[in-house]
């Protein structure tokens, strides 16, 4: 899956969070009173979503750029293009990203370096919006793995991932799992912070509603990522899955209401084959 198919994952989110939670209160609306209360889902403004990563690979480095849409439309977020994006650092490093197709801008020189503050600006529809990230110290991914459990129903044998890692008992620690599963990324999103394992070695299973099989392959990156963005996957999966009559957005750290996140973190890879 490329990096714009992955991207339209958050935004689908978004969608879901925002306008399922719109048909909620109109359910209970409906359902508390004997008229009919007619409640406009078109009424909200379109917002802004920025999804921006650095990292301590190799660049380029990419920052997309999309608007929500009404309930009534359908999940095509359209990009937002001609906008002004740069990264800084600070060592006094800056980059003006090239917009190579609509909605999508990539670093021409920026690399990333753990320990340093990089602060993304965003210039759209007249519009400034900025965020700052620390990207943290890189940790060792020892080793994936994979466990196994046996279905009482059917004897089915399913496999989940296993990250192996030991947690720097120096500093206070945020992760973030992405997983690629047959070329195919997983959506739901997995992180962990060490608030009950500093400096132990953690044993991280990755389940989801799909299961592995024998014959599948599987790719994790373990990416460490800083407080603010911690906080942005803790909301975002209480948001996806809220039955609150009062819908939220996940807690963006990109100033000006806009959703999204930007994340200066490390890299690190494994993969591994069911046997």
């Amino acid at each position: 899956m490329n990096h714009k198919s992955k991207t339209n994952i958050f935004f689908a989110y978004y969608s879901r969070i925002i306008l399922y939670s719109s048909s909620f209160i109109v359910c209970l609306f409906v359902m508390s009173c004997q008229k009919v209360i007619n409640v406009d889902l078109n009424s909200t403004s379109p917002a802004i979503v920025i999804i921006g990563n650095v990292n301590d690979q190799p660049g380029p480095y990419i920052v997309t750029l999309q608007q929500t849409v009404n309930f009534s439309q359908n999940n095509t977020f359209p990009p937002i293009s001609g906008a002004f994006v740069s990264i800084a650092d600070n060592e006094g490093n800056t980059d003006t990203l090239v917009e190579t197709i609509s909605g999508t801008y990539k670093t021409k020189k920026i690399s990333g370096t753990p320990g340093r503050t990089y602060t993304l600006k965003v210039v759209a529809s007249g519009q400034t919006y900025t965020s700052s990230s620390t990207m943290p110290q890189p940790v060792t991914f020892d080793t994936l793995v994979t466990t196994y459990r046996v279905s009482p129903r059917n004897n089915d044998t399913t496999f989940s991932p296993m990250a192996v890692f030991l947690d720097p008992a120096a500093f206070t620690n945020y992760y973030h799992f992405v997983e690629t599963r047959n070329d195919s990324i997983v959506t739901r999103q997995f992180f962990i912070d060490d608030q009950y394992t500093n400096g132990r070695y953690i044993n991280y299973s990755m389940r989801s509603d799909t299961s592995l099989h024998h014959g599948d392959s599987v790719k994790v990156e373990m990416q460490c990522i800083d407080q603010p963005v911690y906080q942005y996957f803790s909301t975002f999966r209480q948001a996806s899955g809220s039955t609150n009559v009062t819908p939220f957005n996940p807690v963006s750290n990109i100033s000006n209401n806009a959703l999204g996140y930007f994340s200066a973190h490390t890299s690190r890879y494994r993969a591994i084959k069911v046997q």
